[in-house]
């Protein structure tokens, strides 16, 4: 090959789909970049098994480092780029202590088990409770955790997106409504829990989640953007702040010892 090879190890939240997507509006500007003479070529591994069998032929456990990023930003636009993802999403939220260990052992295992909190708003749950522990249990997930709460105004407002907070009108509507009435928060555990649970909730508004497809939850016990059912935690490290504010007594659950290890 006359020209060399960049392989980058990339990790990330749901990495295939993100780095799929990019590589497609990559190849849109593609005419634009050999007009100007760069020849960019990329390739990506489209399976963790795929990922694996490439990663044991470019890398060794010791080149696995935080800082192994910041030195591609040397390289020149006519370097031809093989993108080969490393960790997947079977990485989600862990914890500082995992960077010591094997990375290629957790292409092995499989993904970790992680834990999320589904608050089920005032009302909905009342209606619909056995409903939504059978979707719970058809989409494998477990509840280490439960409990009914009359949420004070500020542990609603801290729920609550920087979006909503922008309209004092609507921050106010969704505060009422949140502190009108007993909520039941659960606790809830699976591989990826928390990128599993934001996808079957769907969008904010009930009627944008209809549109998208009417068996998200949002879409069948939403009303409105206020009382849309569900608030779920949008990320892990929400999900381990979301944890110790509605659980501090802790979980019933032993995989979920590595909580008292995060850092919010």
């Amino acid at each position: 090959m006359s020209n060399p090879v960049l392989v980058c190890a990339l990790r990330r939240i749901n990495a295939f789909k993100v780095l799929a997507d990019a590589l497609k509006r990559l190849t849109q500007c593609r005419e634009k970049l050999s007009k100007s003479g760069s020849q960019l070529q990329t390739v990506m591994a489209m399976t963790p098994e795929v990922t694996f069998r490439q990663a044991i032929l470019f890398f060794t456990e010791t080149d696995f480092v935080t800082e192994m990023m910041a030195t591609f930003s040397n390289y020149y636009p006519r370097t031809r780029i093989l993108l080969t993802q490393i960790c997947l999403l079977y990485l989600v939220g862990e914890s500082q202590r995992c960077h010591a260990e094997s990375l290629f052992t957790y292409l092995q295992t499989g993904a970790q088990i992680l834990c999320t909190v589904l608050l089920i708003k005032p009302g909905a749950w009342s209606r619909s409770f056995a409903r939504i522990l059978r979707k719970l249990d058809l989409e494998k997930f477990s509840v280490v955790g439960m409990k009914h709460i009359n949420l004070e105004p500020d542990t609603a407002l801290g729920l609550l997106s920087s979006e909503v907070k922008q309209d004092p009108a609507v921050l106010e509507a969704h505060c009422t409504y949140l502190t009108s009435g007993t909520a039941l928060v659960l606790c809830l555990q699976r591989p990826n829990a928390v990128k599993k649970l934001i996808d079957l909730l769907g969008p904010e508004d009930p009627k944008l989640a209809q549109a998208l497809d009417p068996f998200l939850w949002r879409a069948q016990y939403g009303i409105s953007t206020v009382q849309n059912g569900f608030y779920g935690s949008k990320s892990y490290q929400i999900a381990v702040r979301d944890m110790k504010l509605f659980f501090p007594e802790g979980l019933c659950c032993t995989e979920c010892q590595t909580l008292e290890e995060e850092e919010v």
